[in-house]
């Protein structure tokens, strides 16, 4: 056969018969090592059974238990809400386990304070939600068997046509008189006021209770039940963002006011006496002359707080309902104590013996000046220069009536069993 080896008698097929006892030694290797690697498996599964079982028991679930918690967390509104309304919209309950935590944030991180009810089967914000505004939530619950679930969903509150905000006095970073409160007049007539008021929080360091009451339907004042303490730092929170005021008209003002309680002068004026004695950190300072309403245009009495001050303003009868019985275009020293025209401030158009002797005003409290105010040695120039804002002014042995304490900021004159009904 052309001289070319019989196949399987030559050395090339013993070669191969070789190899073929080479590959079933490999095969028989390959399946010893498959026998091994099942043995270690099963001697892990009895090590689980042990010290891994005891570890599962130990955090409450048992050996093998791999199921899905029970807990099913609710979230409303539904995720990718919007337009949500910004009270009474968000809640969250857990069916078949209970609330383990609940956070709701904005996208600047700032969070919703809220409260898991007793039982942990749902959770409510404390306070409205600020508009326009989309929130993220996160809430965890435990079934009986302590397996977690939990849900992540967000939402936007609605952006509101019609809006308010709040006009408050003092302002920020002042500093002001014992009597001075806390006025907010809000640019819309209020219907829902303890919305409104719950958005509104008013502290005071050393603290004291402070209450807020409603003049009419846009003023709401706060005081405490005496005057501030001298040296008192007052703070005021507003939230309105999202309350809803009325009907379709929303807050818009998130702001924090913060302002310093100063000495303590309180003076009080005897009409009937023609003179005004200045207290001062409870020390009377001095006794000034003056001269209060005349008979047909007597003063206020009562508790008044100077509101405003004014090196010269003018004055004209025509504004507070006296015609054109005066237009003085310079009153020196002027400090306003009522919204209807009552101010304590210079006059240099009586002559000096009117004060101390005869009331001639048309219901101000007048003190000796000069025209111009140029001059610092005037009882009226040293009583501007010692008051401030907020100071405290009393009235006394007028014939007329007491102030009403929303004539200007004299809330003082109501009682507070009155004041906090």
């Amino acid at each position: 056969m052309n001289g070319r080896p019989i196949p399987g008698t030559s050395a090339g097929g013993r070669q191969r018969k070789y190899r073929r006892r080479g590959g079933s030694g490999l095969l028989a290797l390959l399946l010893g090592a498959m026998l091994l690697l099942v043995s270690a498996c099963g001697g892990g599964s009895g090590a689980e059974s042990g010290s891994g079982g005891e570890a599962k028991q130990g955090s409450g679930r048992t050996a093998g238990d791999t199921a899905a918690s029970e807990a099913v967390v609710t979230v409303a509104p539904k995720d990718g809400a919007e337009s949500v309304a910004t009270s009474g919209a968000l809640k969250v309950t857990a069916d078949q386990g209970k609330l383990t935590a609940v956070t709701v944030q904005d996208a600047k991180g700032n969070k919703v304070d809220g409260r898991i009810a007793p039982g942990g089967r749902s959770w409510k914000p404390l306070q409205h939600l600020p508009a326009a505004t989309r929130f993220k939530v996160h809430a965890v619950a435990k079934d009986a068997k302590g397996r977690e679930s939990a849900k992540d969903t967000t939402f936007t509150t609605l952006v509101p046509k019609n809006t308010f905000i709040g006009q408050y006095t003092p302002e920020n970073g002042s500093t002001v008189g014992v009597g001075m409160p806390v006025s907010i007049h809000f640019t819309r007539g209020i219907t829902h006021p303890d919305d409104v008021e719950n958005a509104v929080k008013v502290t005071a360091d050393p603290p004291v209770p402070v209450e807020g009451h409603w003049f009419g339907n846009d003023r709401l004042d706060f005081r405490p039940e005496k005057y501030w303490a001298a040296g008192t730092k007052v703070t005021v929170k507003l939230t309105l963002d999202g309350v809803e005021g009325r009907p379709g008209v929303y807050g818009k003002q998130t702001k924090t006011v913060k302002f310093t309680i100063g000495r303590s002068m309180v003076s009080t004026v005897d009409a009937d006496a023609h003179t005004m004695k200045v207290v001062k950190d409870g020390k009377r300072i001095r006794t000034i002359p003056i001269s209060a309403g005349a008979p047909a245009t007597t003063t206020y009495n009562g508790q008044m707080v100077i509101s405003e001050k004014y090196a010269v303003t003018r004055m004209n009868g025509d504004t507070v309902g006296f015609g054109g019985e005066y237009d003085i275009k310079d009153v020196p020293h002027a400090m306003r104590l009522s919204n209807s025209g009552t101010f304590v401030h210079g006059n240099y158009w009586a002559s000096t013996g009117t004060f101390g002797a005869a009331n001639t005003s048309h219901g101000c409290i007048g003190l000796h000046d000069v025209r111009g105010g140029w001059s610092k040695q005037t009882p009226a120039a040293w009583y501007y220069n010692q008051s401030i804002i907020g100071d405290v002014l009393i009235v006394k042995n007028s014939h007329d009536k007491t102030i009403q304490p929303d004539n200007g900021l004299n809330g003082w004159n109501m009682s507070w069993a009155d004041w906090t009904r």
